[in-house]
């Protein structure tokens, strides 16, 4: 009998905050070694590796946390546990790759593809499926020679069904929310079939659930032979996150996965824009959009993404702003924390997005002009907020302003010259954050420490200072 290789999209990924090391338990550990039994191949073999100390389990940790992104330590941690306990996919992640494929050469020999939709959820209407599934499709023959056409009966390529639990493929689903979907690697059979736990609650183009372009759009790259990504920006990374499907574009990590099995579109129409890159650290031109700071973690923002760093660890975190808080714009202008309140501050344009934890307050989004800043600012460049004071200041242009967080009041004398506080800083202000008792202005690729107290600068580093290059 023909082996088959599954894929199952992850669910909603849901970000937590830290939590100690000593609240972990048994129960965690037995966790943690069937996730790692399933999904990084771990074995329980005695041998002379083991009997030197050299732990199977301690390697699979590292592997695992090396293909998410996280602090590689060999050891159970509370983040390394956060993703083991995330609804995921059900394929083995494997080594660390951008896209990656399935091998064996698992591709479909032919570039005309037929597909079936068997049968319909109910929390759609008929057309709103037909026309998910379609430019779900076309996402993929954009930028590659693959053409689909849709057949009515009898066996296509790709079988599209709904379902529940036990479904007749041996996989059954887990009800709400966990796994969304699982789809076939190209093969004969079952082989390209993709199937949607119908327990879901599937929309056209609301956020309220789960948005089937987006999760058939995941599922038919691994019909097609891809399999996931390490990207956190790309189709194909095994974490569901909400875009907008007018709007969606490939990323060029998907890109170019497709086309490492099929080639470009020869189509002289052009195949339509790429997203850009996913941000890199490593990148030593990156100009970051904003940073904040976090219950103890540092957050720096750079267009769809974010980074979660803590000061003890050397390895940040990569995910979607939308991840972490689903009703928060993306490429920001600013961002601070307010200490006194435990609100995080999201600025973009004229409006602000207040956060307590992972939920939008009450009230928010306002305008800026709400902090006492005149109407005609059309946005902030920066904001940095100083818990002994309970300032904050907001940067705009080449002026800055203080707030008083105590007395939701303007500080008179403002707005002031950047440089008249703050020694040398004749650019713009793209970033600020407050650290031990210093001030960082970056301004392009570049941070600037400062006395906030006096002003005085004392030393120009490069904006990775506290955000390390993770390539691996």
């Amino acid at each position: 009998m023909k082996t088959l290789t599954l894929s199952v999209l992850l669910g909603l990924a849901v970000a937590v905050y830290c939590m100690p090391v000593s609240q972990l338990t048994e129960q965690d550990e037995s966790l943690a070694k069937s996730y790692l039994k399933k999904f990084f191949n771990l074995t329980e073999e005695e041998g002379p590796a083991v009997r030197r100390g050299i732990s199977p389990l301690n390697k699979k940790l590292a592997e695992m946390q090396r293909f998410f992104g996280l602090q590689i330590t060999g050891t159970l941690d509370a983040d390394t546990l956060a993703v083991m306990k995330k609804p995921r996919c059900g394929v083995p992640d494997g080594a660390v790759a951008h896209f990656s494929t399935f091998g064996n050469n698992l591709k479909w020999q032919k570039n005309s593809l037929t597909y079936r939709i068997e049968n319909y959820t109910p929390d759609m209407s008929v057309a709103e499926v037909d026309d998910s599934i379609e430019k779900a499709l076309q996402v993929w023959a954009k930028v590659t020679p693959l053409r689909f056409t849709r057949i009515y009966s009898g066996t296509a390529d790709i079988m599209i069904s709904f379902g529940r639990q036990a479904h007749g493929d041996f996989y059954p689903f887990d009800g709400p929310d966990g796994t969304l979907a699982h789809a076939f690697a190209p093969s004969d059979g079952i082989g390209g079939d993709a199937h949607f736990d119908d327990d879901e609650t599937f929309t056209f183009r609301s956020n309220t659930g789960y948005v089937l372009f987006m999760v058939a759009a995941h599922e038919f790259g691994h019909s097609l032979g891809l399999s996931h990504s390490d990207d956190p920006g790309a189709l194909m990374y095994p974490v569901y996150s909400y875009s907008d499907p007018d709007t969606f574009v490939l990323t060029r990590d998907d890109v170019k996965g497709i086309q490492s099995l099929y080639g470009p579109n020869k189509d002289p129409i052009q195949p339509g824009p790429t997203a850009p890159p996913t941000p890199n650290a490593c990148d030593s031109t990156l100009v970051l959009d904003a940073v904040a700071t976090l219950r103890g973690e540092m957050l720096f923002f750079k267009d769809r993404f974010f980074w979660r760093n803590h000061p003890q660890t050397m390895t940040p975190q990569q995910t979607l702003i939308t991840n972490f808080w689903p009703s928060a714009p993306v490429n920001i202008d600013a961002a601070y924390e307010n200490l006194q309140s435990d609100h995080v501050m999201l600025f973009k344009g004229q409006k602000v997005w207040a956060f307590s934890g992972y939920d939008l307050v009450r009230g928010y989004p306002k305008p800026i002009s709400s902090f006492g800043l005149p109407k005609t600012v059309k946005k902030v460049d920066a904001a940095l907020h100083d818990q002994q004071t309970g300032k904050t200041l907001f940067f705009v242009g080449s002026d800055y302003y203080s707030y008083d967080e105590v007395k939701k009041n303007m500080d008179a004398g403002f707005p002031k010259r950047v440089d008249e506080t703050f020694s040398g800083m004749t650019s713009r202000v793209t970033a600020a954050l407050q650290h031990r008792g210093f001030t960082y202005l970056y301004s392009g690729p570049y941070m600037h420490e400062y006395s906030l107290s006096t002003g005085r600068l004392y030393r120009v580093l490069r904006n990775n200072y506290f955000l390390p290059c993770s390539n691996f």
